[in-house]
């Protein structure tokens, strides 16, 4: 279950949310100077609510230096209090303000994937809201490469705080009407910039330690990170619940749809006939079932919904529709849903991590019969 630990309450439904769809001009012009832009970064100036994509999700952003704006943030989510909240700003040159120190492999990597989907976590100085790092003494910054969210990082000039802008255990949104579907009413205004590219959340990497540590798994892979800096280790509690979390999403039920999910472990011919063996046991017990695959194997199986969230030869086309797939899942109103296992390898990896919370670790293996 959704931890309950959220301590600032749920905001009630009383704003009126702005909408703008912002893109980049042809003619050159600076994304800065759209209106929509202009405005927003008014509203996170302001102390306000704004949502906006970046290249892995749309993340909900307040200004991080103010503690009414952050807590805003869990009030709109239904977010436990005690996750804390990655800061994303415009440039490495803002680093000093926020951070004590950066260490020589945050620094690599910082040159690496910055702007990207990389979260580094730095010792802080204190300068941001006490609710943005949940009693933490370090903090994760990084910096989106997506045009709207720079645009209005820079035009804002402050520090934002920016969970994903959905609430708090539902799939992560990839696109401005999943926002707006979650949140409409709770925050102040959306910018719309289209689907997102990566479709997972940024990868974080603790670098306070003499050997750095992956604490979440996302757009930048573990292979591509062990290229840049060497030695790096798993932290833990990606695969066990229950420690305070250092990091968003590793603690409680995560990117869930409303649905019962199981995954199924395995591959090839064995995997899916234990994938449809199990759809038939739902549908004979009555549950109106779907089915999560990819394009390679949707047409093999039966039930009342087979979705595809990308194509297995191409594991970024996955991980890019991956949540999408579980938002439909609710929209249809699938009451049990059986998802191919994928390996966990590059971005496998990361999908495999998300899967795993929404499914609260109802894992089969091919030869497994789930128990009544």
């Amino acid at each position: 279950m959704i931890g309950k630990q959220v301590g600032v309450g749920e905001a009630p439904l009383q704003k009126q949310t702005q909408c703008w769809r912002v893109k980049e001009s042809k003619e050159g012009k600076s994304l800065r100077d759209h209106p929509g832009i202009q405005k927003a970064a008014a509203m996170i100036r302001e102390g306000r609510l704004v949502a906006f994509p970046t290249e892995t999700v749309y993340g909900l952003g307040a200004d991080a230096t103010s503690g009414e704006a952050v807590t805003s943030i869990f009030q709109a989510k239904g977010r436990p209090s005690d996750n804390p909240l990655i800061v994303h700003i415009a440039g490495a040159d803002q680093l000093d303000e926020l951070v004590s120190e950066v260490p020589s492999t945050g620094k690599q990597l910082i040159r690496r994937f910055w702007p990207g989907p990389l979260t580094v976590i730095l010792r802080h100085r204190g300068t941001v809201a006490p609710p943005v790092t949940a009693g933490l003494d370090t903090l994760g910054v990084r910096v989106p490469s997506h045009p709207v969210a720079l645009a209005l990082l820079r035009e804002a000039q402050r520090p934002v705080a920016a969970p994903s802008a959905n609430r708090s255990g539902k799939p992560s949104p990839t696109q401005a009407e999943h926002v707006w579907y979650d949140l409409s009413g709770r925050i102040d205004a959306l910018l719309d910039g289209g689907p997102t590219g990566v479709g997972v959340e940024s990868t974080v990497v603790d670098v306070t330690r003499e050997v750095p540590v992956l604490l979440r798994p996302g757009g930048v892979t573990l292979d591509m990170i062990r290229e840049t800096v060497g030695e790096i280790r798993v932290d833990p509690g990606i695969r066990r619940e229950g420690r305070a979390p250092r990091s968003p999403g590793m603690k409680y039920r995560h990117y869930a749809p409303r649905g019962e999910l199981w995954v199924v472990g395995g591959s090839g011919k064995d995997q899916m006939q234990k994938v449809q063996a199990l759809a038939d046991q739902a549908r004979r017990e009555g549950r109106k079932v779907g089915i999560l695959t990819t394009d390679e194997h949707r047409e093999a199986y039966r039930a009342e919904w087979v979705f595809s969230c990308g194509r297995r030869s191409e594991p970024e086309t996955v991980a890019r529709g991956l949540y999408g797939c579980l938002r439909r899942f609710d929209e249809v109103g699938a009451e049990w849903i059986v998802a191919e296992a994928f390996p966990p390898t590059g971005v496998f990896f990361s999908v495999m991590n998300r899967l795993m919370k929404a499914a609260e670790g109802q894992v089969l293996s091919s030869g497994e019969e789930r128990k009544a």
